[in-house]
């Protein structure tokens, strides 16, 4: 009866052990990879919890446009334990710092990806004027228009402002396509505006921009000003 009795203790003090911990802390310069549950910004960091193929874990990173149910690499992987964030007020028992990995899947980075208002339905003229372009001309055409100003009309489907320091703003105009990626364009602007909005950007084209934490593009607008 003793030894029964001692067995259900044991296993029990295990299941409280687990609840309590759902995963176990990482090791330094480790890999995590998981779906984000949770996001907290503060003024320079991101904090996720993540569900990882261990269990979940909190998470701090450089300040990024990370979203609930986004899947996330981690690199370069430090821990610290009863960490105390002052700006969350908060004290994180295990915490893992790092950096985003190439391996992320931000849905609000990835124009094809971009939940879109009526998107399949957008129809703006095009603006006008000499460096008056299309959305997919602008896309299909970067080469030649690499550093270059340009003019552009369109509807802002995603809005996400204030992330490093800048407005992220996604437009389209009814040209191009999303199987081959040329309907929607990033814009980064100070200039303010919300979802729904049909705005003319004028701004500088970039190529191959890499903004760091796994964060690149083939194209996109730069220093824009909306012109709504």
């Amino acid at each position: 009866m003793k030894t029964l009795l001692a067995i259900c203790m044991i296993v029990t003090s295990t299941f409280i052990f687990a609840a309590e911990n759902p995963a176990s802390p990482p090791l330094a310069g480790a890999v995590i990879k998981g779906q984000v549950l949770e996001v907290q910004d503060v003024e320079t960091y991101t904090y996720l919890r993540i569900k990882t193929e261990d269990g979940e874990t909190w998470a701090a990173v450089g300040k990024a446009p990370v979203v609930k149910g986004d899947k996330v690499t981690i690199e370069n992987v430090m821990v610290m334990n009863n960490f105390e964030s002052k700006s969350l007020k908060k004290t994180f028992p295990t915490i893992i710092f790092g950096t985003l990995g190439a391996g992320s899947n931000l849905a609000m980075m990835h124009p094809s990806a971009a939940k879109a208002m009526d998107a399949g339905d957008i129809h703006v003229p095009k603006a006008s004027g000499v460096n008056a372009r299309t959305i997919a001309e602008i896309i299909t055409k970067s080469t030649e228009l690499k550093d270059k100003i340009v003019l552009v009309r369109g509807k802002v489907v995603k809005y996400s402002p204030e992330i490093m320091g800048k407005n992220w703003v996604h437009l389209r105009d009814g040209s191009g396509s999303s199987a081959n990626d040329t309907n929607d364009i990033l814009v980064t602007t100070t200039s303010q505006t919300k979802i729904g909005d049909i705005v003319t950007v004028k701004g500088i084209v970039r190529t191959d921009k890499n903004f760091g934490s796994g964060y690149s593009y083939k194209v996109l607008i730069e220093e824009a000003t909306l012109l709504q």
